[in-house]
């Protein structure tokens, strides 16, 4: 068999080879920042922990772990939500409930480990879908972390509270 080499011919338009319209649009972009900024004294940026920006309505939030009706945690250690994540940035480790706490779980096992490494978590929100519990839930009211890289690592006590108490949710 032989190989056919077909040569290609670009076909470009003679405004497109002297780069002056991209060249303009850059220039222009960056002269109205300028504009902004010097002459008419408008402040492009956000001073972050002084001053806070509003948040989307769609932003997603930290992690947090929802209860039932009855108090009990909705997390049974059913593993989806890590296995779901492709940032892998969920560690579940599962125990038994004991014989005299069965009345505080709904099912025979529990989350004993829950942990959420946020610097690697890409905020999908897989997690929350593939939950057959309901149980994790990305909350857009709480804030994340600001000052320490210790913060974002975030356990089990922490994703159970919420700075007005637990979360309660009628979905189960």
């Amino acid at each position: 068999m032989g190989v056919v080499k077909v040569k290609q011919k670009y076909k470009w338009k003679w405004y497109e080879k002297f780069y002056f319209i991209s060249i303009s649009a850059g220039m222009l972009t960056t002269m109205k920042y300028f504009l902004k900024c010097a002459i008419l004294r408008k402040q492009v940026t956000v001073q972050y922990p002084e001053e806070i920006r509003p948040l989307s309505s769609r932003f997603r939030g930290r992690h947090t772990l929802k209860r039932d009706n009855k108090g009990r945690e909705r997390c049974t250690s059913c593993f989806c939500c890590m296995w779901v994540c492709p940032a892998q940035c969920i560690h579940i480790e599962a125990a038994k409930v004991p014989e005299n706490e069965k009345e505080n779980y709904p099912e025979d096992k529990y989350a004993k480990v829950f942990n959420i490494d946020t610097l690697r978590c890409i905020f999908c929100g897989l997690c929350e879908e593939a939950c057959p519990k309901g149980a994790i839930y990305l909350d857009g009211g709480i804030p994340m972390p600001e000052d320490d890289r210790d913060d974002f690592l975030i356990t089990k006590d922490i994703l159970l509270e919420k700075e007005g108490g637990p979360i309660i949710g009628t979905r189960m």
